[in-house]
């Protein structure tokens, strides 16, 4: 067999509904097949307004801008994360405070936030690893008590909860993404998540490249112009007629996922008790989306062995983020290798199964036996997986 990491699928209308954008005249942003798209989060998830981005990335830019924030301010984040949720304010001077993450869930680690509070300290942003919600009850009581914006990086967290609410639907802001390798995908996109009313102007200006341009659809205003800054933000509708027909479908694909991790889960539980091998942790009052499945193995050099002779048999599991603080642009900054232990460490051990909406039960035999093969019947230490 050849199984890759990700694969797109068509699961519903898709193909259907972007026939219907082109049919509408309007393949631009902001046509009939985006509103329904924000209408179906607002109404799903729980928040006040929604705009579709061109990206999570952009949507995280977005929310900078709305907290404005200036060179010299500081956002506290964790290190383990996609380069993205630094770069969004670090391109306009603001610094990020690197924390270190859990490691049961590998989010954010919330009792470090306030020792890594100054004065320049602006915001927060928890990033929902794995579609598992960070401890956002901690994270926003700190966030109150000392006066800072939170924004949600949601990006692997659209249908996931935290106790009784959706991911992005807590903090000031949320971000979510929906590039083909997330769970509900138009090939590149994503949304920016309002929850404090008083933003949502500004977000529609920044969205507008700095314009009043949604007013004047709105017949708000008789012509419109640039009042703020801003940029070009706005997908094709094509984009979100192809989201649409996937979120039609969120239910199917919530089920196929949680089989896909819980069929893993069962087939590796043996490993897991020996200790040679770590599942993934998902704490009681968590809902997953069920965004990826992983396993954490006892060192590098067995995540490096393992990984290599999968792809050998034509599996493709591979590793996830490299520490940003280890990163040249984190050393740029003064950071250095052992700031961070719990993020170097699992970070170099951590292996990435194939998981993608259409994976067959076949295929996921043909992993589970190599990957079973692999590591045989010895035992090891559990401190080993479980620090």
């Amino acid at each position: 067999m050849n199984i890759p990491f990700n694969k797109p699928s068509l699961l519903g209308n898709e193909l259907q509904y972007a026939k219907e954008a082109v049919g509408n005249l309007k393949i631009s942003g902001d046509g009939v097949f985006t509103a329904k798209c924000h209408e179906f989060m607002e109404e799903k998830f729980g928040i006040k307004k929604v705009l579709l981005t061109t990206s999570c990335t952009h949507a995280l830019e977005m929310g900078f801008l709305l907290f404005n924030l200036s060179a010299g301010d500081e956002v506290i984040v964790p290190s383990y994360t996609f380069v993205s949720t630094a770069n969004a304010f670090y391109l306009r001077g603001v610094k990020p405070v690197f924390v270190d993450i859990r490691p049961d869930t590998l989010n954010l680690d919330e009792k470090q936030i306030i020792s890594k509070i100054t004065k320049k300290t602006k915001a927060i942003c928890p990033v929902h690893y794995a579609g598992v919600g960070c401890e956002m009850d901690t994270i926003m009581k700190i966030a109150h008590q000392y006066g800072l914006f939170v924004i949600e990086d949601a990006a692997q967290g659209v249908n996931a909860k935290y106790k009784d609410k959706y991911l992005g639907a807590i903090g000031h802001l949320g971000a979510y993404s929906f590039h083909e390798t997330k769970n509900y995908s138009c090939g590149e996109g994503g949304a920016i998540l309002i929850n404090d009313e008083q933003l949502i102007e500004r977000a529609e200006i920044i969205r507008e490249k700095g314009t009043n341009r949604s007013k004047f659809f709105r017949g708000e205003v008789d012509k419109y112009t640039w009042v703020d800054i801003g940029s070009s933000y706005l997908p094709s509708d094509l984009l979100a007629a192809y989201l649409y027909a996937q979120f039609e479908c969120r239910e199917k694909i919530q089920e196929i996922r949680r089989n896909i991790f819980e069929y893993y889960s069962e087939n590796l539980a043996e490993h897991a008790e020996r200790g040679q091998l770590r599942l993934p942790y998902i704490p009681s009052d968590r809902s997953p989306n069920y965004h990826m499945f992983y396993i954490i193995l006892p060192s590098a050099s067995e995540r490096d062995r393992i990984m290599y002779e999968l792809k050998k048999a034509g599996i493709l599991a591979i590793f996830h983020y490299l520490p940003l603080h280890t990163s040249p642009m984190g050393k740029k900054m003064g950071y250095q290798a052992g700031d961070l232990p719990i993020t170097e460490d699992l970070a170099a051990r951590i292996l990435r199964l194939p998981f993608y909406n259409t994976l067959t039960r076949g295929e996921q035999d043909y992993i589970i036996a190599h990957l079973k093969k692999l590591l045989g019947h010895g035992t090891r230490e559990k401190s080993l997986v479980l620090e």
